[in-house]
């Protein structure tokens, strides 16, 4: 049986305090901004004008920036607690690999969607109005769907880990 000294257990409790409160702001900012903003900015018309490509472009690039500092925080995090000499979450290596998944994710967004999709967008020809959404961006939301969809049930698997071992 091994002697956990008191310094050694606050600290694994501060991470595990960071990691589930990383998660809850991070999971909950997601649902806010795909179940509140953008429902609404789609309801009040604001998709259909001609300014909604850059303000769909400098919401979203601020959000992923954030998505990847929860992401980091959330590994390191978990790369602390899986050092500690009491098991801190049973499946540590199912863990850690949830939360690479999750850092990839917020990088594909942040690399590779979000500038995709504002290129698609932006309408260079002043006097021609968009009629159509291009094909392409419907199929690269359907992508953003999918992560964000993944991106919810596997941080929701690590927050429920987390909380279950802080009580």
């Amino acid at each position: 049986m091994a002697i956990i000294s008191p310094n050694l257990e606050s600290n694994q409790q501060r991470w595990q305090t960071i990691v589930c409160l990383t998660l809850g702001f991070w999971l909950s900012a997601c649902i806010i901004l795909d179940l509140v903003i953008m429902p609404s900015m789609y309801a009040s018309g604001m998709m259909n004008t001609s300014d909604f490509t850059v303000a769909g472009s400098v919401m979203f690039s601020v959000f992923n920036r954030v998505e990847l500092l929860c992401a980091s925080l959330g590994l390191t995090g978990l790369l602390v607690l899986s050092v500690t000499p009491n098991n801190f979450i049973k499946n540590t290596k199912t863990a850690i690999i949830f939360s690479i998944v999750l850092l990839a994710i917020a990088l594909i967004d942040t690399y590779g969607l979000t500038p995709q999709m504002t290129a698609l967008g932006i309408n260079l020809n002043l006097f021609e109005s968009v009629k159509e959404v291009p094909v392409a961006m419907n199929q690269m939301h359907g992508g953003y769907w999918l992560l964000e969809i993944i991106k919810l049930v596997v941080g929701a698997t690590l927050f429920s880990w987390c909380y279950r071992q802080q009580n």
